[in-house]
């Protein structure tokens, strides 16, 4: 798959993970690739410096916690404007696949 047509949607499927519970990075990306049949495959030096700058936002905010392990780890927590971001671009997106679908005019892309 083209990872460009990824890069627009990077934030919001994060967003959307932490929407659902707080998670540490590692956690994210193991989490978005299952959910997606490994279609997204974030990389650690993308995921991080995304993280940073939703961070600086004021979108997520991070903690640490002791695992069961003793490991401390930085958990990453969506803020109630995050839930308004993710509100705000799923929304884009739902307009935006809409036009994409109707330029391609509902054309199976997979089986041509």
């Amino acid at each position: 798959m083209d990872k460009s047509l990824i890069t627009g949607s990077t934030t919001m499927l994060i967003l959307k993970l932490l929407e659902e519970s707080d998670m540490y990075g590692y956690q994210m990306i193991e989490e978005l690739g299952k959910k997606s049949n490994n279609i997204f495959e974030l990389k650690a030096g993308t995921l991080y410096p995304l993280l940073h700058t939703l961070e600086q936002k004021n979108i997520l905010i991070s903690y640490e916690s002791t695992t069961d392990n003793a490991r401390i780890r930085k958990y990453y927590s969506l803020t109630q404007k995050g839930r308004k971001h993710l509100k705000e671009k799923a929304e884009e997106w739902k307009v935006y696949t809409s036009a994409v679908n109707n330029v391609l005019g509902g054309v199976d892309i997979a089986t041509t």
